[in-house]
């Protein structure tokens, strides 16, 4: 018997390159494009690897998590890495990356997440990159949790690394990820002699063996369930337009912020600026003395499908994430969400407003669209 996720014709190199055109369409560059055959944390470490090693002096911003990741895999390269580390709750701004690379001239590589959608914020790229641009240093950019969330430019920009995974607002695969590449990147890899090679995390060997060779012959047998499932959110993305699903990412996470409010008791945005808070997912802080664990596990076991989250590590006991990516943007999913939060909330004692909170859900979201 036949089975549609195993009896499959293989997938050609042609069509792997096909699905590659039509990324780098999705990101607006002429940049060579790599789809690489595992989860984003693949290109995200593998572009430091092949960029940094002693010698390199990189300016590492830390707005969450993965900037902190970012700066252990530099220094194990043997970068000299100086942080930026700025409060979660806000975002960097071009001017405080400016008096940094003033501050330290031989600043050569920049890493920043362009949303972290574990403390949801998010960072002005745009700006972000002139100065970088201006200052002649790589620019190695996160932008998994921001793509079809927000706009992600790496050619306007000045982004030489641009990483990207599927499995959050693109709503597709986890399994697959890219990642396009500048010259100035392929340069400075093929002069780097620590840059990894016949490695699962070189770039080098992509570029070597699949781009110089005309996208004739993989490296290796393609992820093909992940492969064709990369080709069907890019086309369900094409066909919705990328406009329009932005558009309801800002719609979601615009809703959510109203929705917190009007809700009320204590539970408030934890990103304070509108403008600095990520459209993929909405951080919630809440009041002084309820944790924020036990307020999820209490929602979650009245609506356990919802796209609930309490914060990582330290931050889980003041930190909610809705996470309102991908087939989650939806407002009758952000208005579920705020409800049960509020009857969690209500149980321990807090007064909310739930049918404030659905109003004001609605009358945002109808507004945004």
């Amino acid at each position: 018997m036949t089975h549609p996720f195993l009896d499959l014709a293989p997938l050609s190199a042609a069509r792997f390159a096909a699905i590659e055109d039509r990324v780098a369409r999705l990101l607006g560059t002429e940049q060579d494009v790599v789809i690489m055959q595992g989860e984003a944390l693949l290109p995200l470490e593998g572009a430091i690897r092949g960029t940094a090693g002693p010698g390199t002096v990189a300016l590492n911003v830390i707005t969450g998590p993965y900037g902190q990741t970012f700066g252990d895999w530099l220094r194990d390269c043997g970068a000299t890495v100086i942080d930026l580390a700025v409060p979660f709750h806000t975002a960097v701004t071009a001017d405080q990356i400016r008096e940094s690379l003033a501050e330290h001239p031989e600043i050569d590589f920049v890493s920043l997440v362009h949303a972290e959608a574990a403390t949801g914020n998010t960072n002005p790229v745009a700006e972000i990159g002139e100065v970088v641009r201006a200052h002649g240093a790589l620019f190695y950019l996160d932008a998994v949790a921001s793509i079809g969330a927000e706009p992600v430019l790496p050619d306007a920009w000045g982004v030489d690394l641009c990483v990207i995974g599927a499995q959050k607002a693109m709503g597709g695969p986890a399994g697959v990820s890219a990642v396009s590449v500048s010259e100035r990147a392929w340069a400075r890899m093929a002069a780097n002699p620590r840059a990894p090679r016949r490695s699962y995390l070189s770039l080098l060997d992509w570029k070597e063996r699949w781009v110089d060779g005309g996208r004739k012959t993989l490296l290796h047998a393609p992820a093909q369930l992940e492969m064709l499932a990369l080709q069907a959110c890019v086309e369900r993305i094409e066909a919705d337009g990328l406009d329009t699903v932005i558009s309801r990412h800002a719609s979601a996470a615009a809703a959510t912020r109203a929705g917190v409010r009007a809700l009320g008791g204590g539970l408030e945005p934890y990103v304070h600026e509108a403008r600095e808070a990520a459209p993929v997912a909405t951080t919630l802080r809440t009041p002084p003395g309820v944790d924020a664990s036990s307020v999820v596990a209490k929602a979650l076991s009245a609506a356990p499908a919802l796209p609930l989250a309490a914060g990582g590590g330290a931050l889980a006991g003041e930190m909610i994430r809705v996470n309102h990516y991908g087939p989650d943007a939806r407002r009758d999913l952000v208005e579920a969400c705020l409800v049960e939060l509020g009857a969690a909330l209500a149980e321990f004692g807090v007064t909310v407003d739930a049918e404030g909170a659905r109003q004001a859900v609605t009358a945002a979201w109808t507004e945004r669209r």
